[in-house]
């Protein structure tokens, strides 16, 4: 497709994120202007030589004065995509889609990925394996699945990112408790019944509503354990043709088709249930994960999900066929923990399979990679005991941080 004026990308950012995104289109001529909540605007990590123009508000996600804004900018800029860079912009770039008539996700597909009701509504009302849930809105269903389902339950804000807000209870009476306290907030909650297994997640790419690239992986503490109780966040890829790496690919597949994506990235989390085996579906992400599992991608694969988000959105906007990268075979395993060292010192971590070493302030992190996948269980398994005596501090996660996985 011809067109006059460069392709103009509008990027919608609450944090800073999505930097290789950015990079690809300027990379590719596309002009990237940037729209960034105020606390994330003076971040250094900015790369300001590829956008073209910033501009900063309080909230992104206030309306009507986020949609007011872009249409004014639309006045003067004629924009061709939108796009999120964090996992709480994705409902705001979908209703500014519908508002401006631009292509991408809409508002129904993007509850999809954003809601944790509608997506489980969704892929139970499709066959998908879920574990047992209920909306909160109406007192007598909420009574009747606290008397049909066993405890422990998880009371989940529907539009929280990961493992955030996430409260376990053990009791009806504490349910009812946690669900009055809530006040005119509770339609905004679900209740889930908590299952026992190992929490996996999928990675992928899709385009044209085919899933074109995945990678599947398992966390070693759950990431609910880890937001609520602090501890070690570790991840490793699974064995590439390993049954659970298929039947993950596979449901992960089923499942994009069930929640409507038709193009773009999606992070997918299962548990595979210690009661039957079974991979139950967790929830979805229309976004590259966070916590840096983009990376373990990249050591693993090779493929730079952002970098690949970008490509994939511009073979749109020019009708161009979307091909992935051949992917690498290797493995890699990802460990960060929360440090009681502002700089924790990790010179005695040597091991060649290093590839990356986390640069933040009171957090330890490694990465490894390597094409033998018991060598790198070992090393992950290895670190995790000595990371506990070398790094982790005591104190408890702070409630107001948003982790996204």
């Amino acid at each position: 497709m011809s067109q006059t004026h460069p392709i103009t990308i509008l990027a919608i950012a609450s944090e800073c994120k999505g930097i290789p995104y950015l990079l690809e289109a300027k990379r590719q001529g596309a002009r990237v202007l940037l729209l960034v909540a105020e606390e994330a605007a003076h971040n250094p990590d900015w790369p300001m030589d590829a956008i073209a123009e910033r501009f900063i508000m309080p909230n992104l996600s206030k309306q009507p004065d986020i949609t007011y804004a872009v249409s004014y900018l639309a006045r003067t800029e004629k924009i061709d995509r939108i796009v999120a860079l964090d996992d709480y912009d994705v409902a705001t770039a979908a209703s500014l889609r519908e508002h401006l008539r631009i292509p991408g996700m809409g508002e129904t597909t993007a509850r999809h990925f954003r809601d944790k009701l509608a997506m489980r509504v969704q892929a139970r009302d499709e066959g998908v394996l879920v574990p047992e849930f209920t909306a909160v809105f109406n007192n007598d269903e909420l009574n009747d699945f606290l008397h049909r389902v066993p405890a422990p339950w998880v009371l989940k804000p529907r539009f929280e990112a990961g493992a955030v807000g996430i409260r376990k209870l053990y009791e009806a009476d504490a349910v009812w408790q946690a669900v009055n306290e809530l006040g005119d907030q509770r339609s905004f909650y679900l209740l889930e019944q908590f299952v026992v297994g190992n929490v996996c997640h999928v990675d992928s790419l899709i385009w044209e509503k085919e899933v074109v690239f995945a990678i599947a992986s398992q966390y070693g503490t759950p990431p609910l354990a880890v937001t609520t109780g602090g501890g070690i966040f570790n991840t490793r890829t699974l064995p590439h043709g390993s049954a659970s790496s298929q039947d993950l690919i596979a449901a992960n597949a089923n499942l994009m088709r069930v929640l409507r994506q038709v193009r773009g990235v999606a992070h997918t989390e299962f548990i595979q249930a210690e009661a039957d085996g079974r991979f139950y579906f967790l929830e979805t992400a229309a976004r590259v994960g966070g916590a840096n599992i983009d990376r373990l991608v990249e050591a693993a694969t090779g493929i730079v999900l952002w970098q690949e988000a970008a490509r994939i959105e511009l073979a749109s906007v020019r009708r161009e066929t979307y091909l992935p990268p051949t992917p690498r075979q290797d493995h890699a395993g990802l460990i960060i923990c929360l440090a009681q060292q502002e700089q924790p010192d990790l010179s005695a971590y040597n091991d060649p399979e290093i590839v990356w070493r986390l640069p933040k302030k009171y957090h330890a992190g490694l990465l490894v990679a390597g094409a033998d996948y018991g060598r790198i269980q070992h090393l992950i398994n290895s670190y995790n005991e000595r990371f506990a005596r070398d790094f982790l501090t005591s104190a408890p996660p702070k409630s107001n941080v948003r982790t996204q996985i």
